[in-house]
């Protein structure tokens, strides 16, 4: 059988949020006409928004391809559904094929637990989903199910990454009335559909590899919902009586073992 050979997915570009210098200096040397000053503005304007929603919840329908070792894709499909308050506290599930995992933050403890394999982990955690976000990605290599919404409006993004930016239109996503955008930069293509109107919240997202033949993509669909109904409950995590409790293995760790 064919092993596959490679992922593409959000942390993969983590869009605009991962910056290197490399791309930088390109961006500095491309023509002015390549970027659509209005797109990247509509960028900023929908993190700066992002960022005065303290309560939210969300559900993204996801589809991800997979290029395996003789160059067909793969296509899977995935749920994300985030019930997050700012600045601690955070309830994510994702179900990815047969894989079903539960990330649980209630500003103290984090947890993540593995419903079908029946495994969870538990670890002190810092006091917002910000710095949680960055110490799981930092000392666990472990990536939050669609952090990238939690980057937006932060400095951790970097618009000087864009090497072509376009306003494609007007386009309708499931019902709601968007403006469409194109983007690039070093190593994909990417699009988004942003809420027309006082609340431009992303609606739909799709990330081209440009560095694999194959092209793989990634894209998501937003449903949102900014007035949930939660209690304390929905953060907490009581294990069920036949899990099992093991630890978070650190970058360290992984780079010892080898």
């Amino acid at each position: 059988m064919n092993r596959e050979r490679y992922k593409v997915g959000l942390a993969a570009a983590l869009l605009i949020a991962l910056v290197s210098t490399a791309s930088a200096q390109q961006s500095a040397s491309t023509s002015a006409s390549d970027i659509d000053p209005g797109a990247v503005a509509a960028l900023d304007k929908m993190g700066a928004y992002l960022r005065t929603v303290k309560t939210f919840r969300v559900t993204a329908m996801t589809t991800r391809d997979t290029v395996l070792d003789n160059g067909l894709l793969v296509k899977r499909d995935g749920k994300a559904d985030i019930l997050a308050q700012f600045p601690s506290h955070l309830r994510i599930e994702t179900v990815n094929g047969e894989k079903q995992r539960l990330y649980l933050y209630d500003g103290k403890n984090f947890t993540l637990y593995g419903k079908v394999i029946q495994y969870y982990a538990t670890m002190p955690a810092p006091p917002t989903i910000g710095q949680l976000a960055a110490v799981l990605a930092d000392k666990y290599d472990i990536e939050l199910p669609l952090e990238d919404l939690f980057w937006w409006g932060t400095e951790r993004v970097n618009s000087s990454a864009i090497v072509a930016a376009a306003d494609a239109g007007p386009a309708d996503v499931q019902g709601t009335t968007c403006e469409h955008y194109a983007f690039r930069q070093e190593g994909i293509d990417w699009q988004i559909w942003i809420q027309l109107g006082d609340n431009p919240l992303p609606r739909r997202l799709v990330i081209s590899t440009t560095t694999d033949e194959a092209r793989p993509q990634y894209s998501a669909v937003y449903t949102w919902d900014l007035a949930p109904s939660f209690n304390e409950a929905a953060f907490t995590f009581e294990p069920p009586a036949e899990a099992k409790r093991i630890g978070f293995a650190t970058v360290a760790d992984s780079a010892g073992a080898n």
